[in-house]
């Protein structure tokens, strides 16, 4: 909610306006007085690493009293305030809309009654509401994430995984009960991100007859070799009958039926605290910008929207059409129409239950299809490859393949380092960082023979290429090489994992997100540190080759006051500007700066002679008694580290998207008896574009890839850097010609029948 609040008041101030906090929520509108009052520029400086909300937030009561609303409608008419940003759940954003609606009539009483003049009724005629989202249950309708859902993951897999640490000591059952009254969302993920064996949910009742069938599963479980269980619960969770379903009454049944040791944790409000993840800070700036530009183009007309992201877009919705679809869900869940409920829930809520129905079914078919599909890792290792390779091999499994390991990447390809890989194999890998297969960079040009060799040795029907830009390369080489070698032939997918975010044909690569959390993480203590010793500033190189999207996204998450890139070309002007731009900063309240710069592992890409030394040097001298200056290199620490609940998710998401995809092709391409691929759509990146995942020939994304500097010709987050550097208060003119248009929620309604 903070960084919404500081991108609110910033780009507000920027576009000229007055903006005012309140404090305490709608208690706040309705006292007025103190808790009304005007924001400063430094007012919201470093707020973006707090967890809840600085301004405070009450549940009021007065406020759902026509009085009550009427003492708001004052103070605010007094003020001469007409925009109101609104941050919260659905009550709130609903109470927002009542306001709005009664607004005109609202003023007629006070001009009755004296309090105001027709003058001022006049100059306040209008009230515009714009709604941000903020709820970690993620239960409201036409957002794809709302504000605080990721950082609540973060705190939930926290935990998940300090607890499979002792059950890995002592062999246990483990029952983690998690928020969502009405939601599943926390519980649906996290069951996910953890391979949980079971998951209860409000939106989808367990059927008739689940205690046995629970027990079967934990017992088979148990049988396999896992010497844990994991079951999560919504607090929410019922049977079909409504009948709630604890976490206590859980633990009774698996006592009883199968004597296991068996303990609960209810997680309560640990989930609301904590550091805001990188995710959700990035995510309330951008809805804290686009709510602003929403406001200053409503019109009477306009209906009060809610601002949110959509895949990477933002988007407006209006604000009644998402509480009237939150409110179907409801209905849907009360008359018991459970497939409904899921499906009025949004895509992407749909698409993870699917994979987590599919991935939770143990029995692999007693039919075998002879399929063997490899699965190899390519380039630097990442956090969240493992995700992608378990879902891969469990949904292969489930498809009635043979799936087959190759370690060390296209060497290992070539050396024929390649062993079967089984379900209990793969057990536990979605929380691991790096690559248990491990991985390399040599790309498959050089042993090209050789990889025929092998993929003939061992009849390999397809092959599952999860990396960085050498596993986009290396696709394209072997795609190349298929004029020459029959063997080639093969279905290929490239499933794109790197923390560079570089690699063509998807806007998101798995292991980005958990290198940006270790990035933002990193800077606020180096913030923390500055904040104490006064008038700093650090210079910070990332990691990331060419391709500047980590410092860009870091730059926004932990507030910098710029960030170098190669792909947005900076001289000595730049610089000068930058400098003079600090000088001035440490004159105000704020007294410290923060410079990422993107610079790689080998060396400093984003400009030969404007080097990281080189801009320290700058700042050094120009900062002389004015500031003093340091640098760090983060390194390598940025490719390590647990997964996050994004990667975990994403990576098994890609995975079972991959292996589904090759089953499909396999049997286009099957002809008299045998498999021969060499169509260009045989070999595809799978990629997240705008909203959705999607396949593209690697031989089309040829053309959009610049291979000097190995980056796509085009990036859809060098828009958001604007936002950056307004947020670090510098003047430049915002391109607002991509704003988002309002849309529409209803078009997705189910058909009640």
């Amino acid at each position: 909610m903070n960084a919404a609040v500081r991108a609110t008041v910033r780009v507000g101030i920027y576009t000229g306006a007055k903006v005012y906090f309140v404090h305490e929520g709608y208690q706040g509108l309705v006292d007025g007085g103190d808790n009304i009052k005007l924001a400063t520029w430094e007012s919201v400086s470093m707020m973006l690493q707090l967890g809840g909300t600085v301004i405070g937030s009450a549940r009021c009561m007065d406020f759902r009293a026509r009085e009550g609303r009427m003492k708001a409608a004052l103070n605010l008419v007094k003020l001469g305030i007409t925009n109101l940003c609104v941050i919260g759940g659905d009550g709130s954003l609903t109470g927002a809309n009542q306001f709005r609606k009664e607004w005109a009539s609202l003023l007629v009483d006070l001009v009755k009654a004296g309090k105001i003049t027709d003058d001022e009724a006049r100059k306040s005629s209008h009230l515009n509401i714009v709604g941000m989202v903020g709820s970690i249950d993620n239960d409201f309708c036409g957002t794809d994430m709302t504000i605080g859902t990721d950082s609540a993951l973060h705190r939930i897999i926290e935990v998940v995984d300090a607890i499979t640490t002792t059950a890995q000591s002592h062999q246990r059952t483990f029952i983690l009960e998690v928020m969502g009254r009405h939601c599943g969302y926390l519980a649906l993920v996290t069951a996910l991100a953890c391979g949980a064996d079971w998951v209860f949910i409000p939106e989808m009742p367990p059927d008739e007859g689940w205690e046995g069938h629970l027990c079967r599963r934990l017992a088979d479980q148990r049988a396999r070799g896992s010497r844990l269980n994991v079951i999560i619960v919504a607090e929410g969770a019922m049977d079909r009958d409504g009948n709630p379903i604890s976490s206590e009454d859980i633990k009774k049944l698996v006592e009883k039926n199968l004597g296991f040791d068996t303990r609960t944790t209810v997680l309560g409000h640990v989930q609301r605290g904590g550091t805001p993840s990188a995710f959700d800070r990035i995510l309330g700036s951008r809805m804290g910008v686009e709510a602003v530009m929403a406001l200053l183009e409503a019109t009477p007309e306009t209906p009060a929207c809610v601002v949110s992201l959509s895949g990477n877009q933002a988007v407006r919705l209006p604000l009644m059409e998402c509480v009237q679809v939150t409110k179907d869900v409801t209905t849907a869940m009360a008359e018991k129409r459970w497939e409904d409920a899921i499906k009025l829930r949004g895509k992407s809520f749909e698409n993870n239950w699917n994979t987590y129905k599919m991935l939770a079914h143990i029995n692999p078919p007693d039919t075998k299809s002879n399929i063997n599909v490899a699965i190899v890792n390519i380039g630097a290792p990442c956090a969240g490859m493992n995700a992608a390779v378990r879902s891969a091999v469990r949904i292969g499994i489930i498809q009635g393949h043979n799936m087959l390991a190759v370690h060390d990447g296209f060497e290992g390809l070539a050396q024929g380092k390649i062993e079967p890989i089984t379900w209990t194999g793969v057990s536990g890998w979605t929380g691991k960082g790096g690559s248990e297969l491990g991985t390399k960079r040599v790309l498959p040009s050089e042993y090209i023979e050789e990889i025929s060799l092998t993929i003939a040795k061992f009849n390999i029907h397809s092959l599952v290429i999860i990396g960085g830009f050498e596993a986009y390369m290396g696709g394209l080489e072997l795609v190349q090489g298929r004029d020459k070698y029959e063997e080639l032939c093969i279905p290929m997918v490239v499933i794109p994992a790197t923390v560079s975010n570089n690699v063509p044909g998807s806007d998101f690569s798995i292991g980005a997100d958990t290198a940006l959390n270790t990035i933002t993480s990193t800077c606020d203590r180096i913030k923390q540190s500055a904040a104490g010793t006064k008038r700093r500033v650090f210079i910070i190189e990332t990691a990331g080759g060419y391709c500047g999207y980590l410092a860009t996204m870091a730059g926004l998450a932990a507030g910098a006051d710029a960030a170098y890139i190669y792909e947005d070309k900076f001289g000595i002007r730049d610089l000068e500007m930058n400098v003079e731009h600090l000088v001035q900063k440490m004159k105000t309240d704020v007294k410290r700066g923060l410079i990422l710069r993107w610079g790689s592992f080998k060396n400093e890409n984003c400009n030969a002679n404007y080097t990281t030394d080189f801009i320290f040097a700058l700042y050094s001298e120009e900062g002389k008694g004015i500031f003093d200056c340091r640098k760090n290199v983060l390194g390598h620490m940025q490719q390590g580290g647990t997964p996050t609940p994004f990667d975990r998710n994403f990576g098994t998401k890609m995975g079972s998207k991959a292996v589904l995809w090759i089953t499909e092709k396999l049997k286009e391409v099957y002809r008299h008896g045998r498999i021969f691929a060499n169509t260009p759509d045989s070999a595809c990146v799978l990629g997240m574009k705008k909203r959705a995942l999607t396949f593209q020939p690697l031989a089309e994304l040829k053309e959009q890839t610049d291979f000097v500097h190995r980056i796509p010709k085009t990036s859809w987050w060098l828009k958001l850097r604007p936002i950056m550097k307004i947020l670090a208060k510098y003047n430049i003119s915002l391109d607002t010609s991509e704003h988002a248009h309002m849309e529409h929620v209803i078009k997705k309604r189910v058909s009640m029948h």
